[in-house]
């Protein structure tokens, strides 16, 4: 800080673009990664982007009951919900620590913000 109780400018802008440099590393880490959801002991399998986009559903066709259909729709959701919380655990694997301090600009010693 500056005299007078003023935070230095320029380095809050150092900080800020570096900041900002760190979020899109994270946002290009998580549009590049694929995960994995299983149900069923790995009768159906979901994979999905870190950005939320599915990319494949696998059905082993021993899940296939045509008299149990409601079985394998509960696995594929099973499925679908393990790979959406992949999905929320890496974000916040790569994102929380970026995103905990946003009161007050990610830590930049701007009160109000």
């Amino acid at each position: 800080m500056r005299p007078g109780g003023q935070p230095n400018l320029q380095q809050l802008m150092k900080q800020a673009q570096k900041m900002q440099q760190q979020m899109a590393d994270a946002q290009a880490e998580l549009a590049d990664a694929e995960l994995t959801g299983t149900a069923g002991g790995g009768l159906v399998t979901v994979t999905i982007k870190g950005t939320g986009e599915v990319t494949a559903v696998k059905i082993d066709p021993k899940a296939v009951d045509p008299d149990d259909v409601e079985t394998l729709e509960d696995l594929v959701l099973a499925a679908f919900r393990n790979a959406s919380e992949a999905v929320r655990d890496l974000t916040e694997e790569k994102m929380g620590p970026l995103t905990s301090g946003l009161g007050g600009l990610g830590g930049l010693g701007m009160p109000g913000f």
